[in-house]
């Protein structure tokens, strides 16, 4: 039977569960931006800026649950004038990434505010052909806080 999945906000979860998600060594390994050591007080630095996006733009990252348990963090932050999707599971619950996406992705697809996804990987990743089956296509490369990535779309209207 597959997982139910669910999606929260992230003041829900533990600061040490999200300590220790993103503390763990095979979630930076794509992550060339997370660099610095996960705390208390960068946990709860990361939730505020999360929350302030929902707050400014109406819609953010949420906690992801499946079966009620926390398996990572994942949603829309808005990008200048694009919504840019990022998903980010705990290494056991990494085979729910797919399924996951296709859930958010439908909420994407819903919602007027939203003509397109953009995607951001580092050129580290190299299996990205879900994300050509789910209809994203490589636009280009781009920088983003110093760091090359390459840089996907999915139109959703």
């Amino acid at each position: 039977m597959k997982p139910e999945i669910t999606f929260t906000r992230l003041p829900e979860i533990k600061l040490d569960e999200i300590i220790a998600h993103m503390s763990d060594p095979r979630v930076a390994e794509h992550m060339p931006l997370l660099t610095s050591k996960w705390d208390e007080t960068a946990a709860a630095k990361f939730v505020a800026a999360k929350e302030e996006c929902w707050r400014r733009d109406g819609l953010g990252h949420w906690a992801v649950l499946s079966n009620n348990r926390y398996v990572g963090w994942g949603g829309f932050q808005k990008e200048e004038n694009e919504w840019d999707f990022g998903l980010v599971l705990k290494p056991d619950s990494f085979g729910l990434g797919i399924r996951i996406s296709r859930l958010a992705l439908e909420f994407a697809v819903a919602d007027e505010r939203i003509p397109f996804v953009t995607f951001l990987f580092p050129p580290s990743r190299k299996n990205l052909g879900a994300l050509e089956r789910f209809g994203a296509r490589l636009v280009g490369e781009t920088e983003y806080s110093g760091v090359r990535f390459l840089k996907y779309r999915l139109e959703t209207a």
